[in-house]
């Protein structure tokens, strides 16, 4: 008899950017212990932007969860969304592997940084892990994840 796996089994809740009405600034998801996962999946959501508003969206990593020695990972940033581009309400992907961390030197761990610039606007983000490497996924789920459903 074969296991039916939900999708929540194979993907955990990694990180989040609650979605608000966010100032001018930047806003990160905790750091993500890349040892738990084969890959992540970053997804950045623009609302309603301001008045000449802009949001900018990278992975970064890290030594550890205290960010030691935390660095940009080279080709993971999105295009800038624009309110002036017609940019409100979209959405942008980021994909992550384990491998394309700078394994070779220590690091270890993941985030989302958002910068949202200019003015104020609508926006948010989830990171989801995928392949965890202890399943089921939602074992690894952030502990705000308050219900899983089926």
């Amino acid at each position: 008899m074969s296991k039916v796996l939900r999708p929540s089994d194979r993907a955990a809740m990694a990180g989040i950017i609650d979605p608000d009405a966010y100032a001018a600034n930047t806003y990160t998801t905790g750091w993500i212990n890349m040892g738990k996962f084969e890959r992540l999946m970053a997804i950045i959501m623009a609302g309603d932007l301001g008045t000449n508003a802009t949001v900018d969206a990278k992975l970064q990593q890290a030594k550890d969860s205290g960010g030691t020695g935390a660095k940009d990972i080279t080709g993971k940033a999105i295009t800038q969304l624009t309110q002036a581009g017609s940019d409100d309400n979209k959405q942008a992907i980021i994909n992550l592997r384990s491998e394309e961390l700078d394994v070779s030197g220590g690091f270890t761990h993941a985030r989302l940084s958002m910068t949202v610039g200019t003015a104020t606007s609508d926006a948010g983000a989830v990171v989801l892990g995928f392949d965890a490497r202890y399943a089921p996924g939602s074992d690894s789920d952030l502990a705000s994840v308050d219900e899983i459903v089926g």
